[in-house]
């Protein structure tokens, strides 16, 4: 009973902020999960499942906007799903300290990039809409979303700034997408890849999903409502937290 409440509380915590912000649930859920006794492989498996329920929950909230296109949809998941499932399949079998590593200072720099850009993301502003921009963009989202199934946090935030960055959205739209898109879909992919391949602790998940699905739903009501500044100053301490975080992972277990 301890450890469900435990689990309720950091997953509610974790997810309500990630839905905020556009990612950085794995900040808090999964360290809880292998501080609770769970192995490294099992944690993952466990923590990527939950992981559907927050976007579920965002797009319960997001889908009464319908600020969403369809045709953009189609590009992030087309690009992204099959590198989602080719990164799952490999992060059982290969080391990821380094690439860990690699990517807490490249999260990290992009989040102090966001703070000195003051009008990144303030407004929309629609670019790279051509075939070689959709071609550029796509790339980048493959290689995210191979980053997305084989580590463990962060990647969201990753799709976030490349969304403002590179097509002109403003962060409200940016985390949308990225809560829907990634958090439901590419999640999904790389949860049933990674539950083929090793075991869950089915257990625990009923607990993660109710607090993943209320904080994923309560974060996706306040990106909606709360400032554009807001977000963006939320976003940017998350994306230094997880890259400080990972950092730190790659020296010392978790």
């Amino acid at each position: 009973m301890f450890d469900h409440l435990i689990l309720l509380l950091v997953s509610f915590i974790a997810n309500a902020f990630s839905a905020f912000v556009g990612g950085g649930a794995g900040l808090l859920q999964l360290p809880i999960l292998l501080f609770l006794g769970l192995p490294f492989s099992i944690a993952l498996a466990t923590h990527k499942i939950a992981t559907i329920a927050l976007g579920i929950g965002a797009t319960l909230r997001h889908i009464r906007e319908r600020n969403l296109n369809l045709k953009f949809s189609l590009v992030i998941l087309v690009s992204g799903l099959p590198g989602v499932i080719l990164g799952a399949n490999i992060i059982l079998f290969v080391p990821d300290k380094i690439a860990t590593l690699s990517l807490g200072i490249l999260t990290t720099g992009l989040g102090f990039y966001s703070w000195f850009s003051p009008s990144l993301g303030q407004n929309l502003q629609t670019k790279h809409r051509t075939l070689t921009g959709y071609i550029i963009g796509s790339c980048v989202i493959f290689f995210i979303g191979i980053l997305n199934g084989s580590l463990t946090s962060g990647t969201g935030l990753f799709v976030t700034l490349w969304l403002v960055y590179w097509f002109g959205l403003n962060y409200k739209l940016a985390v949308a997408y990225t809560l829907v898109l990634v958090g439901l879909f590419w999640n999904a992919s790389g949860a049933l890849t990674l539950a083929l391949q090793t075991e869950v602790k089915w257990e625990w998940l009923p607990v993660l999903i109710l607090a993943s699905i209320a904080g994923g739903y309560v974060g996706a009501h306040l990106s909606i409502v709360k400032s554009n500044k807001m977000i963006k100053r939320t976003f940017e301490v998350v994306t230094i937290l997880v890259g400080l975080k990972l950092m730190s992972g790659a020296f010392m277990p978790l």
